[in-house]
């Protein structure tokens, strides 16, 4: 038997609509597909009858299949001529581990092919009405994780001196921390941030602040992973241009003055 493929392909961050036409075409060719957490159920809808579905979702602290044991499958079932589909939320590329797949099917002569997906980092915003870059506001963004082990190890005062904009994935368990560091190298208490939850979906939640009161806000508290966090000027555009679900403001945000 020849040998199959493998698709590693980005699903989006929650609404169906947002997946692409190439990743659609990867979900309806593909006999096996091993899916995320975050991805849209509704998605799996597209897919030939007879595929057999694989939950490969990851947690805090829970792995529905070990990584190194996912790796294996993907190469095991290409090896026997199926045509794999890994369906991974946001893009696979952006804090997606699709690179470290992507190596071992390469390792082991597996032909695949990187289906990109729109990220939660540039989707969320824009569906909470905050453009991670604007004209004379911002010219550009940041991409980071949140994570315990990245906190302190990252040099805050390139941040917290700039007009960019920072967006932080996988940083509500540490939303306290990421503040005081930036506070702690100068920023501005008075500087607008916004937690965005299940970006794109129903059940979307913005919760938009100050850096010196967001964890003050009785809203922020009820926020959980997943969620979006982002801070800079362009969340005071969000006033003006939301347009998908009504957010919680602790306080009207400063009058936006564009440059």
């Amino acid at each position: 038997m020849g040998k199959g493929k493998v698709y590693i392909v980005g699903a989006g961050p929650g609404d169906a609509e947002l997946i692409t036409i190439k990743g659609k075409r990867a979900i309806e060719e593909a006999d096996i597909i091993f899916y995320d957490r975050l991805v849209n159920k509704q998605l799996l809808t597209y897919a030939k009858q007879q595929a057999t579905f694989i939950y490969a979702g990851k947690k805090p602290n829970y792995h529905a299949i070990k990584q190194e044991a996912l790796n294996e499958l993907l190469v095991n079932h290409a090896k026997r001529g199926k045509v794999v589909t890994r369906l991974k939320g946001g893009d696979p590329f952006i804090y997606g581990r699709g690179g470290e797949e992507a190596l071992v099917l390469a390792q082991h002569q597996i032909p695949f092919e990187i289906v990109p997906g729109i990220t939660a980092g540039i989707a969320a915003t824009a569906y909470a009405g905050i453009p991670v870059t604007h004209r004379n506001i911002s010219n550009s963004f940041t991409v980071m994780t949140g994570h315990d082990e990245q906190i302190e190890k990252m040099n805050w005062s390139q941040y917290a001196q700039s007009d960019q904009t920072l967006v932080i994935y996988m940083g509500m368990k540490n939303l306290q921390r990421i503040v005081e560091q930036l506070l702690l190298a100068g920023q501005n208490p008075n500087m607008p941030i916004a937690v965005i939850q299940w970006g794109t979906t129903d059940t979307q939640r913005t919760v938009s602040s100050t850096l010196a009161h967001i964890l003050s806000h009785p809203e922020t508290k009820e926020l959980s992973n997943p969620a979006v966090i982002v801070i800079g000027e362009v969340v005071r555009l969000q006033q003006h241009l939301q347009w998908f679900t009504t957010s919680q403001y602790e306080e009207p945000l400063l009058e936006l003055h564009v440059k």
